[in-house]
Formats: C-alpha cells, structure tokens, sequence
C-alpha cells in the first residue's frame, strides 16, 4: 500500500522540496518529482544552484511522459516530470501541487508539500480527500509535527 505524507502550510514548497531532494539523494532514494512545468524549471533552477558545492542530480523528463535515456535514468536520483506514471519511473514521488496519481501501483511513498497560500491549500484539501477516499492513511506534518 501507497504510503501517503502531506507536508503543509510551506511558504516557499520549491525551496522546501530542494532541501527533501537533497537529503533524498545524500541517502540514495531516487524519486520522481511532479509539478505544473513552471515550478519544475524553477526547481530545476534551484536544484542547480541550491548551495555553491551543494549539486543534487536531476534530469528533466519529457512532457509526452516518455522514460529518460535508460544509461542516463540509471544513474540520476531525482526526475522532474509533468506527471506521474512516467516509465521506469523511481516507486517515491514527491508532488508540488500537481494533479493526484490516477494509478497508484508502484508507488511506494507519495510526498504532497501544500504551499501556504490559499489556492494550493484548497488543491491540497482536495487531493487529501481523494487519497482519503481511496482508502489510504495519510501522515500530516504542520511545521514539523506529525499528526494522523
């Protein structure tokens, strides 16, 4: 079963999302990263630039889904991608409010980070509910508290 975490009330998620990445790839855990294309260049951005000897290895993927050079996906920690179900995609995916997964299977772990604002907060409120629906337990984490 999908283990689902939703991270909430983040003022800045992309900078939040930078720091979750990096210590991801300091612990070798490969995850795919969706989010609207705008937020995926601004992480892209960030990721490169995060801290001066600090590089976290990303790759972008395609908007048509398609998977990554198979040599080039093998040895790259973090995907960038429009959406989830991208092929041979990594089982952890941390998601900036982009739509929900329509298929779970084969997601290990899904991380919601639920920026600040009232837009993403009502986006977030809705995914909780699917994810709820479905059946799943979600772990919510409020400036550092774990609630259930």
């Amino acid at each position: 079963m999908t283990q689902v975490e939703f991270h909430t009330g983040v003022p800045d998620p992309v900078a939040y999302a930078c720091r979750l990445l990096r210590k991801a790839s300091r612990r070798g855990v490969r995850v795919l990263v969706t989010a609207p294309e705008a937020v995926l260049s601004e992480l892209d951005r960030q990721l490169w630039t995060l801290e001066e000897r600090d590089f976290v290895p990303h790759i972008r993927v395609s908007a048509d889904g398609a998977a990554p050079v198979a040599r080039v996906a093998a040895r790259t920690p973090i995907w960038l991608a429009a959406r989830a179900g991208v092929a041979g995609s990594p089982g952890v995916v941390l998601n900036i409010d982009a739509a929900a997964p329509f298929d779970l299977g084969g997601i290990e772990r899904l991380i919601e980070i639920v920026g600040a604002e009232p837009e993403p907060a009502e986006r977030g409120r809705t995914r909780w509910r699917a994810y709820r629906s479905a059946g799943l337990q979600v772990v919510h984490h409020v400036n550092g508290a774990v609630r259930e």
